[in-house]
């Protein structure tokens, strides 16, 4: 069976990362967007990561521009746009395709292993897949439910304070 960690991906630098380096974490997967009226949750993103990163979490962000075209940036623009609106210092990845024929492979496998309203599609920007230590898929949430909704289900995977 797939973990997180049979993938790797481009950060915004354009270097690979193995995602396997994220291993023993408990870590949200979303796909953001600069220019979508739910960009704000990039605050509530960071806010969990930085209340819960201590203690085993870690937020990855890929931008995609398959909804709307609100991510039509370079790497440059939307690392700077995100650092200087929102503050977010979590890892955040080259942009990606999350449906389709060019669909990114993690994305491939994150939309198998958990299914939404659209079954497995992704139905628009800030869809979030939540995975437990192993790098299991545990659940999907979609793009209207804010972080701090995610904070219980988070909890429920990390080590006790």
């Amino acid at each position: 069976m797939a973990t997180l960690s049979d993938f790797r991906a481009t950060r915004l630098d354009g270097s690979e990362e193995p995602l396997s380096d994220y291993a023993g974490k408990v870590v949200l997967v979303v796909n953001t967007a600069s220019k979508c009226g739910f960009t704000p949750q990039l605050e509530g993103l960071e806010s969990l990561w930085q209340t819960y990163g201590e203690r085993g979490l870690v937020v990855l962000g890929f931008p995609c521009n398959q909804f709307g075209n609100q991510e039509p940036g370079t790497a440059d623009e939307i690392g700077d746009f995100c650092q200087r609106n929102y503050g977010v210092s979590f890892p955040m990845f080259a942009k990606v395709d999350v449906n389709g024929d060019h669909a990114d492979p993690l994305y491939r496998w994150l939309r198998s292993q958990a299914r939404g309203v659209l079954g497995s599609k992704v139905r628009w920007n800030f869809t979030k897949f939540l995975l437990d230590p192993d790098g299991v898929v545990v659940r999907r949430f979609g793009s209207a439910t804010k972080p701090d909704k995610i904070a219980p289900a988070i909890e429920a995977l990390l080590p006790v304070a």
